[in-house]
């Protein structure tokens, strides 16, 4: 076993030793640990039509075996991180490992809906953990030179693992059961626990903090509520009681946290970051790189089964080249290299830049063929590849190592919300273009099979698609115009944070 290690001993500090020879596999463990948790975000949803034929599942119960996932992890997420700084970031690493293992047997052998959803729910809760602690991990194990490549590595399997879900789950189910999808994670989750307690040094905050167990509670409650109005409005609609409700409480609890944060003397989540504009403007980046991808995936998802008729799998395969864009190029280290050569901000200006232009090929060029569609995907992959590190790098640094869980936990938090609310308002925008230009005869309609089943004649049922068609490409604009501006925003902000303030400039002349 690894000797414990104190934040102020690790290679990410000046003064530490030198970098550990080992730093190159303990990141291979970190990327296994973290696909584990990032490949069930998006396999259960192939397995979706096997669930309700197998199951019987209704649709309430699909929607929350998908949703107490992301819920747990999400509202856990700030919580799991200053746990991690306060008893141990390899501990909870390792505990997250097993709750995930353990919670994905109870899902792969589940006889009924409700527990499936128990499991999934359990799952989330090491979900949470792994998220925080991997990124972590990485931020203690790298110095400032290295950092942003292997930050860069981590993205690269986060973006691997969010890609290759449907097609995993896809083969699956073609030769076994929908419990394969599970059982999987179990000998993956063991091997990378077995490697972790070998390989991964301990860290913790050398200060050992009092806890926050208010702050914790609190934080919980409020995003969990915040999300889960996120998630429903699409489904529900944003003014149903349900969305009202859990939006409120999310809304007032936040703020409570807020509050409560401020008089402490202990913060779990020091609220004076904000007042740093090297957070903010990351924080704003984070969100809205996420908010891209997210609801771009979404209207991609949409376009290519609904529009061009592809199948679930099929589907998959046809959006690896995003996927394989951001591996290739992060492996190859391209975005910490340029970073390095021009800095964070045109870094991130430069990525988000692409993001946009590549949603707006998609848009444009896309509507009726894959070939359109196939270049925008490799400019989506080379921005997000570019920006990506380079922002999560930014969120990372702007925070003191000693609070490295708690740096990961907000900036889990951003790619939840940001990815939340890009669903949810590239889905709005699809919908109401869709329904304003939807024939008479299917006025009304709240979805396209609903429509297409109002629709009389051919004429009419091609009218319909081409009112979709209009509502997806619309939405694939306005996520490209709010990358763009979002992209230029942050790039500004942390220029202006990076300028070295009249003092140091007047130390620096001196000197």
């Amino acid at each position: 076993m690894s000797a414990p290690v104190t934040d102020s001993q690790t290679p990410s500090a000046p003064s530490g030793p030198s970098r550990l020879p080992t730093r190159w596999l303990i990141l291979g463990v970190i990327c296994l640990a973290q696909l584990t948790v990032l490949l069930d975000n998006t396999v259960l949803n192939v397995a979706i039509p096997s669930l309700t034929e197998e199951m019987g599942a209704a649709t309430s119960d699909i929607q929350w075996m998908i949703s107490a996932y992301s819920l747990v992890q999400s509202g856990l997420l700030l919580t799991a991180g200053n746990v991690a700084d306060r008893y141990g970031r390899k501990k909870m690493l390792a505990t997250g490992l097993a709750l995930f293992g353990i919670g994905s047997l109870a899902a792969g052998l589940a006889q009924s809906t409700g527990q499936l959803i128990a499991a999934r729910a359990g799952m989330g809760v090491g979900g949470a953990l792994l998220m925080t602690t991997t990124l972590a991990v990485v931020v203690q194990t790298f110095d400032a030179d290295e950092r942003p490549k292997a930050i860069g590595l981590w993205g690269a399997v986060s973006s691997l693992g969010f890609a290759s879900g449907p097609l995993i789950g896809g083969v699956l189910l073609d030769h076994f059961w929908w419990g394969s999808i599970f059982l999987i994670n179990v000998p993956v989750a063991v091997l990378a626990l077995v490697a972790v307690l070998k390989l991964v040094p301990e860290s913790k905050n050398p200060a050992g903090e009092r806890p926050d167990p208010l702050g914790a509670v609190l934080s919980t409650i409020g995003m969990t509520g915040a999300v889960f109005a996120i998630i429903s409005g699409p489904e529900h609609g944003w003014t149903s009681a349900r969305v009202l409700v859990s939006g409120a409480v999310g809304i007032v609890v936040l703020a409570l946290f807020v509050l409560w944060e401020l008089r402490i003397p202990y913060p779990m989540l020091d609220m004076h970051f904000f007042r740093q504009e090297r957070f903010v403007a990351a924080v704003m980046g984070g969100i809205l790189v996420a908010f891209g991808m997210g609801g771009s995936l979404f209207l991609l998802t949409e376009h290519l089964q609904l529009v061009l008729h592809y199948g679930p799998l099929e589907t998959g395969l046809r959006m690896t080249p995003l996927a394989l864009m951001i591996v290739v190029l992060n492996l190859a280290g391209v975005g910490a290299r340029l970073m390095a050569r021009i800095g964070g901000p045109l870094a991130i200006a430069g990525g988000m830049a692409l993001l946009a232009v590549g949603l707006a090929v998609i848009a444009l060029l896309g509507t009726h063929g894959y070939g359109g569609m196939f270049l925008g995907l490799v400019l989506m992959g080379v921005g997000i590849a570019l920006a990506a590190p380079a922002m999560a790098n930014a969120v990372m640094s702007a925070i003191p190592p000693e609070k490295a869980g708690v740096g990961a936990g907000v900036n889990g938090t951003l790619q939840e919300f940001g990815n939340g609310l890009g669903v949810a308002v590239l889905g709005a925008v699809l919908n109401s273009r869709f329904a304003a230009l939807l024939p008479v005869a299917a006025a009304g309609a709240g979805s396209l099979p609903a429509a297409l089943a109002k629709s009389r004649t051919e004429a009419e049922r091609s009218a319909v698609e081409d009112a979709f068609a209009s509502g997806v490409q619309a939405g694939q604009l306005v996520g490209a115009a709010a990358v763009l501006a979002g992209g230029l925003v942050a790039a500004v902000l942390l220029r202006r944070a990076e300028r070295p303030t009249t003092a140091e400039e007047s130390a620096q002349a001196r000197a």
